[in-house]
Order: structure tokens, then C-alpha cells, then sequence
């Protein structure tokens, strides 16, 4: 069974561009390859041997980027019904400070930005809550508790 990568709106269009970019770089590692070819012996050309190694990275870049893209299941706005779901912004309060969380795919989570995986901690913690409710959040051995306060 294929994995199926959740992603918002703009998590694709983030992927897409960087697959378009890389896209793009592959006529000019092609002329690097054939310029570096062309000065001779290959087994001890360390151009071309970079250049090589580069044309990998890339490749392997772009397929996973095009695996992704193709095995993708876009996360649409979630209805507003009072409940936290994929999609979800969240506001908390707690212990004298307020976060705000966007409930994202695995693929596109960056906590130094806001953005939870529904499959972390806190993100699980935060599930299915409704504004008003206590997220009972467990991190690396320290536990804390939040309310919700806003769900858009």
C-alpha cells in the first residue's frame, strides 16, 4: 500500500517550486558533466566526479519530489465546526504564555514556525478538542496543560 503524503495548499505549491528549480538545474549540470568530460581522463576527474554526484542528488531529489507530489491527498480548509482537525490553526493559553498551531502532513511540519504534525505530541494532544477544552500536552519528560482558545 502506498503511503499517502497530507499536504495543504501551499505545502504543494512550496514543492512544486522547489521540483520546478531543480527541474530547471539540469541543463546546467548537464553542461558541467560534458565540460568536465571533455578534459580528459574521467577516472581521476575530480570535476567530473563531482559533477556526477551532484547529477544524483538532484535526481534522487526530484524523484522523491515527484513520488510525493504524485502519492499527495491535499488538506482542505476544515469546515468550522468547533472541533481541531488537519488544517486546523489553533490558539492556546497556558502557564503565562499563548502559542498558535497549524495541525499539518508530516511532510510539511516545521515547529519553528508554528506548523505541528498531527502525528506529534502535540498535535495528538490537540486532535479533536473544542475551544474551551484543556490540551494535556507531554513533552520530553515535562508535562503541561493548555486551553484553546481559538480554532480557525
Amino acid at each position: 500500500m502506498k503511503k499517502l503524503y497530507r499536504l495543504t495548499q501551499s505545502g504543494v505549491n512550496e514543492l512544486q517550486d522547489e521540483l520546478d528549480g531543480l527541474v530547471g538545474q539540469r541543463g546546467v549540470l548537464a553542461d558541467r558533466i560534458r565540460q568536465a568530460r571533455e578534459l580528459g581522463d574521467l577516472s581521476e576527474n575530480a570535476e567530473y566526479q563531482s559533477a556526477r554526484e551532484e547529477q544524483d542528488r538532484l535526481e534522487a531529489r526530484i524523484s522523491e519530489l515527484e513520488h510525493i507530489l504524485q502519492n499527495m491527498q491535499l488538506i482542505k480548509k476544515p469546515k468550522i465546526d468547533g472541533h481541531v482537525r488537519l488544517g486546523s490553526t489553533v490558539r492556546l493559553t497556558g502557564g503565562g504564555e499563548a502559542k498558535e498551531f497549524q495541525l499539518v502532513g508530516t511532510m510539511e511540519a516545521d515547529p519553528l514556525n508554528g506548523k505541528i504534525s498531527d502525528e506529534s505530541p502535540i498535535g495528538k494532544a490537540l486532535l479533536g478538542k473544542q475551544v474551551g477544552d484543556k490540551a494535556e500536552i507531554k513533552l520530553n519528560g515535562s508535562h503541561s496543560s493548555y486551553k484553546i482558545v481559538e480554532i480557525a
